[in-house]
């Protein structure tokens, strides 16, 4: 019970990673509030998450969504102890398809701002509504979900990696500033992870990414729910500013 009765805000929290963690969460004692923008999903899950425990439909985008979310969350439960800042999107393209000497495609600006706005802005929204708490509370814990393609790279995806690479340096900053009011800011960078997402994709796309994946089989979403996990309890009480890439030893290419 690493989490008994500390209360764990998740975003994006209905499904993929966002449901294994809330699931881990409320089996360590947490009262778990998730939020996610389908209504099924978050209906779906809440029962599974013991009687103390809610679920709001949220844009994380939307500042002012979040800010309600957020004080809807103090009036029922009169603190924040933790925020798994785990809302993402991807819309992949080129940045610029060249082919037979002329440009065919290139990634579109709604594509950028989509990406840029949830992955980021999302995150910055949600971190910035709960720190004046944790600060009058005399302290508490963020998470932000990067990924390995923020440390590295990736193929086709420059909004995403500049997304994820952004929390990084967010994360870094944050850390910095809130450390003196005993907030704790760590990253998490997972690898290929196994949501029903992914799960989804072509058999041949699965076993390039295991065959790039030393260990030898793709993550899944319950291997980052325990990371998050250790990095909210008091264990990891003196990691601060960190990412740790939870990706079995993946080596991306090119």
């Amino acid at each position: 019970m690493r989490l008994k009765d500390k209360v764990c805000l998740i975003t994006g929290g209905a499904s993929g990673i966002g449901k294994a963690t809330a699931i881990r969460f409320a089996e360590e004692g947490a009262m778990v509030v998730i939020c996610d923008v389908s209504q099924e999903a978050g209906d779906e899950l809440l029962p599974l998450l013991g009687s103390e425990a809610s679920f709001d439909v949220v844009n994380v985008v939307d500042r002012d969504a979040v800010q309600g979310w957020i004080d809807a969350t103090l009036q029922k439960y009169g603190r924040i102890d933790v925020l798994i800042n785990n809302a993402g999107v991807t819309r992949d393209s080129l940045m610029v398809k060249y082919k037979e000497g002329q440009v065919v495609s290139q990634m579109s600006q709604e594509a950028w701002d989509f990406v840029i706005d949830v992955n980021l802005k999302g995150v910055f929204n949600c971190a910035q509504a709960v720190i004046p708490t944790m600060i009058e509370q005399g302290g508490g814990v963020i998470i932000n979900a990067s990924s390995v393609v923020g440390l590295y790279g990736n193929f086709g995806q420059t909004n995403y990696v500049a997304t994820k690479a952004g929390v990084i340096g967010m994360t870094k900053v944050w850390a910095r500033e809130l450390g003196r009011y005993k907030i704790r800011v760590n990253a998490v960078a997972p690898g290929f992870i196994l949501t029903e997402m992914v799960k989804k994709m072509p058999e041949k796309v699965l076993a390039n990414m295991q065959e790039h994946t030393p260990i030898g089989r793709l993550g899944e979403p319950v291997d980052i729910a325990n990371t998050f996990l250790w990095l909210s309890s008091d264990e990891a009480s003196f990691v601060h500013g960190t990412t740790i890439s939870v990706d079995g030893g993946i080596v991306l290419g090119t």
